[in-house]
């Protein structure tokens, strides 16, 4: 056996030392992001005058700020489409990622300029990089168990742990830098420890051998052609009408309305017809009603994240403006808050995760689509607490910092019973050769929900934060409660992904 299929076994808690190097490279690249999530809206909308020890702002609007927030938090995931298929076809994941980490590292440190022109420019960086990293990433985790090793999901969960533990240190710790010397410190920041990931995922190659290596050979059968895909439209009649209804819809969406809206409705018409040619390709009937299964499923990330999202929009200019936020006579920064929901998922990630493994060995229902709706039902009661909140705000001009914390909590419960158990979701039923394509559709679904966020919160200055959270609350649950109706012709389309799950080898 050679030295580099060694380092590829080497075992670390019972699963490869390479998901270690992957989980800390996440960490880091997800303490860039989250630090810059934190800021943004409260930039955006903070004083040009500098009033206060933050330094200056941009002087937007809430709505002005919501509106860049949906575009910002929507582009990042959405480019994780063609980020996942340049993985596929061109460099692989192993390569996407590395580059993705190099632009992510440029766009923080343009960032750390106080020009406008490097705001935009900074912003579209990150964009790119993201959607070069976040997806092959999570591939590659998948890619370092084997089919049905049982130590796959539980792999995904320790991952998604480094994921919130880089979110956590960067909302206190960016936080406490922006008070004491400014935005663009905080902005800072976010590029040295994106650097210092880049440099832990170079230092791990070694441990990442055998995965997120592009290995397509002329005349392969697993070589990906999405041009002949393309092509193929035009020898597929119902394909093709739909197609053509799709792109009058984005050029009437586009002329009715807002400008800035007509790109995105041709790029999602380009997406969904690349879905239904490679269903229609697909070669069994059980791999297509597989596909179809995760595209369904995706509904409920969009739903998910459409909520969620409203942590870092709404819910943060909430806690801004309207939260008795003095503990002890010490006022809490505003973005210390997001840190609720990476603390809670540290403290009640393995809980949550065995609280599912007993039912399972139970036999009771535990398949992952009955764990997505089963979060999305929980993440929707944590809107509870913020119409709790807001009916405080209205009778006695500041809410309390409880009704958050409890909001958070739910929401984080929920998140812990969909999001781990999607990523791994997305590695057991798509077929290996569109594995990182699908896995950036299913980021693309995570920042439309994010985009939906930004919609949701920009009604806010119209209805009421009292109307919008109560709206959440009721759609959540509803939309969680029809999957868990249909869970039973969704899982026969599955054609028995999860059962038979053991530990295998790596």
């Amino acid at each position: 056996m050679s030295t580099t299929e060694l380092q590829h076994q080497k075992q670390l808690f019972g699963h490869p030392i390479g998901l270690y190097v992957l989980f800390l490279t996440e960490m880091w690249e997800r303490f860039s992001y989250y630090g810059m999530r934190a800021l943004l809206v409260l930039y955006m909308t903070a004083s040009t005058l500098g009033d206060d020890m933050r330094g200056e702002g941009l002087g937007w609007t809430s709505k002005e700020a919501l509106a860049l927030y949906g575009w910002y938090t929507m582009l990042v995931y959405v480019m994780s489409i063609p980020g996942g298929m340049i993985a596929d076809k061109l460099i692989g994941q192993k390569k996407a990622v590395l580059y993705g980490a190099v632009i992510l590292c440029l766009g923080h440190g343009v960032l750390v300029l106080t020009d406008i022109w490097a705001f935009y420019t900074g912003l579209g960086l990150v964009i790119l990089g993201v959607g070069l990293l976040k997806p092959n990433i999570s591939t590659m985790v998948g890619g370092l168990y084997k089919e049905g090793d049982i130590r796959r999901d539980k792999g995904f969960s320790i991952f998604y742990i480094g994921i919130n533990l880089g979110s956590l240190l960067a909302t206190i710790i960016v936080g406490l830098v922006v008070n004491e010397w400014g935005w663009h410190a905080g902005f800072g920041l976010a590029g040295i420890v994106m650097v210092i990931g880049l440099i832990n995922y170079i230092y791990g190659q070694k441990y990442l051998i055998h995965v997120g290596n592009l290995e397509i050979t002329e005349n392969d059968p697993n070589e990906i052609s999405y041009g002949k895909l393309y092509g193929k439209l035009f020898k597929s009649p119902l394909q093709l009408v739909i197609t053509i209804v799709l792109l009058l819809a984005s050029a009437y969406g586009w002329y009715a309305l807002e400008t800035g809206y007509g790109p995105l409705f041709v790029f999602l018409t380009a997406v969904v017809v690349l879905l239904m040619m490679i269903y229609k390709e697909l070669n069994s009937q059980a791999h297509k009603d597989r596909f179809l299964v995760l595209l369904l499923s995706f509904i409920m990330v969009i739903v998910f994240w459409g909520a969620f999202e409203q942590a870092g929009g709404l819910m943060n200019l909430y806690t801004e403006t309207n939260t008795d936020r003095v503990l002890f006579g010490w006022e809490i920064p505003t973005v210390m808050f997001q840190s609720l929901n990476a603390g809670f998922i540290i403290i009640f990630a393995t809980f949550v995760a065995s609280i599912w493994a007993k039912r399972k060995l139970k036999g009771r229902e535990a398949s992952s689509l009955f764990k997505m709706a089963i979060g999305i039902i929980i993440m929707g009661f944590g809107f509870l607490f913020m119409v709790f909140a807001a009916m405080e705000f209205e009778k006695s001009g500041a809410s309390s910092m409880i009704w958050l914390v409890l909001a958070y909590l739910f929401h984080t419960i929920g998140e812990l019973c969909l999001s781990p158990v999607a990523l791994s979701f997305i590695t057991k039923l798509t077929p290996v050769k569109y594995a990182s394509l699908m896995m950036g559709v299913y980021f693309a679904a995570t920042g439309l929900g994010s985009k939906v966020a930004g919609i949701v919160g920009e009604a806010a200055s119209d209805f009421g934060e009292y109307t919008i959270f109560f709206g959440i609350l009721i759609f959540t649950v509803i939309i969680g409660t029809l999957f868990i109706l249909i869970l039973k012709p969704l899982k026969r389309l599955t054609h028995n992904a999860e059962e038979n799950e053991r530990i295998l080898e790596s």
